[in-house]
């Protein structure tokens, strides 16, 4: 039985149209996978609190000398690492806030990336210890992929490699803020993901 892992990022919630699309993916996904789990993160709904000098102290420090407080936050970091190794498949949905990614889900990546656990330096460099395949849905008010301005999809590319994840595909929905043009863009990649 197969697992997939969603993370839903966008502050517009089931409005969200980079939701819209991992919807329609998951629902395809479940067609396929009619026996699969799916895990849902939403990193809106339930943000993560930032990665702070309370969080690395209690990472490092000896499992027999940390706090209550400090056995909280590896609890909950432990918690989210368990997931996405649980999940054969991660996908995750995040529109374009201000060139990048919505904090929330740069939280959620910093909680994730854990030496030892999902990667571990080597002296030929870093080497990720995930294997997951992933996904990834993407929305905007303009049309930026692939211009100077995105810095979403690389981040988010160079990321996952190094976690050692597979990024298959990712579907974007640009020019959101566009009308006509939006709608247009939305429908092409609702189709691209019901061709998968």
């Amino acid at each position: 039985m197969k697992t997939l892992l969603r993370i839903d990022s966008s502050a517009s919630g089931e409005n969200a149209t980079s939701r819209k699309l991992l919807n329609e993916f998951v629902a395809n996904w479940l067609v396929k996978n009619p026996d699969g789990t799916v895990i849902t993160r939403d990193v809106d709904a339930n943000p993560l609190p930032h990665f702070t000098h309370d969080t690395l102290s209690a990472l490092f420090s000896p499992e027999d000398q940390r706090t209550t407080e400090q056995k909280a936050i590896v609890a909950r970091a432990d918690e989210l690492i368990a997931e996405v190794k649980q999940a054969d498949v991660v996908a995750i949905s995040a529109p374009i806030y201000n060139f990048s990614i919505p904090s929330t889900l740069k939280s959620y990546f910093d909680y994730i990336a854990r030496a030892g656990e999902t990667f571990k330096y080597t002296d030929q460099g870093p080497v990720g210890l995930l294997s997951n395949d992933a996904y990834v849905f993407t929305a905007s008010g303009s049309f930026l992929e692939g211009t100077p301005y995105d810095h979403q999809m690389p981040y988010i590319k160079t990321f996952l490699s190094f976690l050692g994840m597979n990024l298959v595909d990712s579907f974007t929905a640009g020019g959101q803020a566009m009308g006509d043009l939006g709608q247009e863009a939305f429908n092409k990649a609702k189709a691209s993901i019901a061709a998968l």
